[in-house]
């Protein structure tokens, strides 16, 4: 299961299922709500993902893409190492700035 809450401007999005195609829904919801409100400032905790799957990575790629879009940007914190691996094998951790928790991906929003 997903969940949001706020840090002052900034979402923060943790859950502890995979990011893969069986569990997407309530994290698509949870993005786009984020993500058409205003700036998107958004950090992913990945401390308790187990796994990532292609159609888990589409979704962060998009969603960041929307994100950088409209003036804002997600973060990743916290990623377990398969995650890390599979974002570094892939070549997604590209596309994001990746703390090692959550309150230094979300201070990263002050500099």
């Amino acid at each position: 299961m997903f969940e949001r809450t706020r840090q002052g401007a900034v979402d923060l999005i943790k859950g502890d299922e995979p990011i893969a195609t069986q569990t997407l829904d309530d994290l698509i919801k949870l993005l786009d709500r984020c993500i058409s409100q205003r700036q998107p400032r958004i950090v992913i905790d990945m401390a308790s993902i187990p796994l990532m799957d292609s159609r888990g990575l589409e979704l962060l790629v998009d969603c960041q893409r929307q994100s950088i879009a409209r003036g804002g940007s997600i973060k990743l914190a916290a990623p377990t190492p398969l995650c890390r691996d599979i974002l570094k094998a892939t070549n997604v951790i590209a596309m994001f700035d990746v703390f090692e928790n959550i309150l230094e991906a979300a201070g990263s929003f002050a500099r």
